[in-house]
C-alpha cells in the first residue's frame, strides 16, 4: 500500500453485479492515488474501464501499466462527449474536484470522487445545485469504511445488534508524511483544504454511518503544526467533537505523525461503543502483535470475541453504486449523506482553533 498511503489501492474478491460492457466508466485526474483503490473495486464489481485522461503524461502511462487495456483520450472533453461513459472516477487536486464534477454531471455522467469531495462551502453549494438541476449523482470515495474489510464488517455487526444501539464513535486516524514523496499542492493549504477538510471527512463519515445520523453539529474542533515547520501551511494534527442530532457523540483525531518505525503507514482504528457492548476495528495493523490488519474484536453480553477478516467480507459498496447508477437508487450511499459529510468536515475546519 505504499509508506505513506498515497497509493493505497486495495483488491477485494470480484462480487460482479454487471457483464462486460454494461457499465462503463472512465478515469479523469490523476493526482492522488486512491484513484486506483476507485478504480479496482468498479472493476471488482463488473465495470468496463474504458478511458483515461490526465494532462501529466507520466501519470498517465503509470496508470496505464496497471490498466493495459485503458484507452488514453487527448482531453477531458473527449471523455464527457463520450455516450457509453456512465461514471467518471476522478482524484484530482482537492480544490479542484467540485468544478470537475459539475463539469461531468453537466455532461449527463455521474460522478464518484476521491476524499475530500471539496475545500470551501461554497463549492459544496455549488454542487448541491448541480445535482438538482441535472439528476446525476456526485459520490464520494470515503475509503476508511468502503474500502477496509473490518470497518464493513463493524457495520455488518451493529446492523445486526451485535451492542445495541450506538452511542459513541472514537475515531484515531494516524497518517505517514513522508513529505518527499508528497507533491507541492499537498502543502498548500488551497489546494488541500486542511487536515479536517481532508483526513477528518473519513472519520465524519463513519461517525454518521455507524450511528445512523443524518444530521449532526461540530461542537468542537483544533489544528496544530507541531513538528513540520518547515511547511508552514501544513496541519499536521487535529481532532474534534461532534454531536449527532440522535444524541450521539464522536470524537477523532487525525495526525501526520506516524513514526518511521511503524510497519504500516497508520495505525488507523475506531471504537464503536453500543448500550451493550463494543466494537474495536484495528484497521491496518495489530500492533505489536502481527503486521495483518483487519482484526475486529467484539464485547458485548454474550462473551469476548476476535475476528480477523482480510479477504472475508469484501467491499459492496461498488457494486451497489453501479446498481445505483444505472437504476437511480441510492443503496451504496445516499446523495445527503455524501453531502452532510462533506459540510461537517468543511465546518469543522473553518471552525478549528489554532494550537500554538
Amino acid at each position: 500500500m505504499g509508506k505513506d498511503g498515497m497509493n493505497y489501492a486495495p483488491k477485494g474478491k470480484p462480487n460482479r453485479v454487471v457483464e462486460d460492457g454494461e457499465f462503463v466508466i472512465a478515469a479523469i485526474a490523476l493526482d492522488h492515488g486512491h484513484v486506483y483503490g476507485m478504480c479496482n473495486g468498479l472493476i471488482e464489481a463488473g465495470a468496463s474501464l474504458k478511458w483515461v485522461y490526465d494532462p501529466d503524461p507520466q501519470k498517465v502511462d503509470k496508470f496505464v501499466e496497471t490498466y493495459p487495456n485503458v484507452r488514453v483520450a487527448a482531453s477531458e472533453k473527449e471523455i464527457l462527449e463520450d455516450p457509453e461513459v456512465k461514471l467518471v472516477a476522478a482524484a484530482a487536486i482537492p480544490n479542484e474536484r467540485g468544478p470537475l464534477g459539475i463539469r461531468v454531471m453537466e455532461s449527463g455522467k455521474d460522478y464518484f470522487t476521491d476524499k475530500t469531495p471539496f475545500t470551501t462551502l461554497e463549492q459544496l453549494a455549488d454542487a448541491k445545485e448541480a445535482v438538482e438541476r441535472t439528476g446525476r449523482k456526485y459520490m464520494v470515495y470515503y475509503s476508511e469504511r468502503l474500502h477496509v474489510e473490518s470497518a464493513v464488517f463493524a457495520g455488518e455487526l451493529i446492523e445486526q445488534g451485535a451492542i445495541g444501539r450506538v452511542i459513541q464513535v472514537t475515531n484515531l486516524a494516524p497518517h505517514r508524511l513522508n513529505a518527499p514523496s508528497r507533491p507541492e499542492w499537498f502543502f498548500e493549504k488551497e489546494k488541500y483544504g486542511g487536515i479536517l477538510c481532508d483526513i477528518g471527512s473519513h472519520q465524519i463519515e463513519q461517525f454518521l454511518f455507524y450511528t445512523g445520523n443524518i444530521d449532526a453539529k461540530v461542537v468542537r474542533s483544533q489544528v496544530a503544526n507541531y513538528a513540520n515547520k518547515d511547511y508552514p501551511e501544513l496541519e499536521d494534527f487535529g481532532d474534534c467533537m461532534i454531536v449527532g442530532e440522535n444524541g450521539t457523540s464522536h470524537y477523532f483525531r487525525v495526525d501526520w505523525l506516524t513514526p518511521d518505525g511503524s510497519e504500516v503507514w497508520g495505525d488507523g482504528r475506531a471504537i464503536i461503543l453500543g448500550t451493550d457492548g463494543y466494537i474495536e476495528i484495528r484497521k491496518y495493523i495489530d500492533v505489536g502483535r502481527e503486521s495483518e490488519g483487519n482484526q475486529v474484536y467484539l464485547v458485548n453480553q454474550e462473551g469476548t470475541f476476535h475476528y480477523s477478516v482480510k479477504g472475508q467480507v469484501g467491499f459492496p459498496f461498488f457494486g451497489e453504486l453501479i446498481l445505483d447508477c444505472l437504476n437511480r437508487t441510492e443503496n451504496a450511499m445516499t446523495q445527503a449523506h455524501a453531502f452532510k459529510t462533506a459540510e461537517l468536515c468543511l465546518i469543522a475546519q473553518k471552525e478549528a482553533v489554532r494550537l500554538e
